[in-house]
């Protein structure tokens, strides 16, 4: 019997990275976040409506927010644009989505944020629910200042 074609077994869950997002939609995003104030999220606005695929963008629109809703708008719409990036890299509902990967973090932030903000409106199931997927995405996750 020839084994050359049998599967590697192993305990681990698969772990998905997603592809770095183009460096010219990441080098506006480092400039908008050198503003403050009103300038920063109006440019951030910019970013993302040039990048809407850009995690990050999403994720920092979400920090600043004008109020704890459109946060939450922000973050959803993070959030299920980085579902869709986990789809098209592969990702099949479950495994590993590390913060350790740095083009991940975009996605993870803004899940984070998802739960922030839905606490925050008091949506306690939906921040329950991101509590744990957030865990069995990474559970060494310790929010963006790790």
């Amino acid at each position: 019997m020839d084994n050359d074609h049998t599967a590697p077994l192993t305990s681990r869950p698969p772990e998905t990275i997603l592809p770095e997002p183009p460096q010219a939609a990441q080098q506006a995003l480092e400039r908008a976040r050198l503003l403050s104030g009103d300038a920063r999220r109006q440019a951030l606005v910019e970013v993302v409506a040039d990048h809407p695929t850009l995690l990050d963008g999403w994720a920092d629109l979400a920090e600043v927010g004008r109020d704890r809703v459109e946060s939450y708008a922000y973050a959803r719409v993070g959030y299920h644009r980085g579902l869709d990036a986990l789809r098209g890299a592969g990702w099949r509902g479950s495994g590993y989505v590390r913060w350790s990967q740095p083009a991940n973090r975009g996605f993870l932030r803004s899940l984070d944020a998802l739960r922030t903000a839905a606490a925050q409106i008091g949506e306690t199931g939906e921040a329950e629910r991101c509590e744990v997927f957030l865990r069995q995405l990474d559970p060494e996750y310790r929010g963006e200042r790790q």
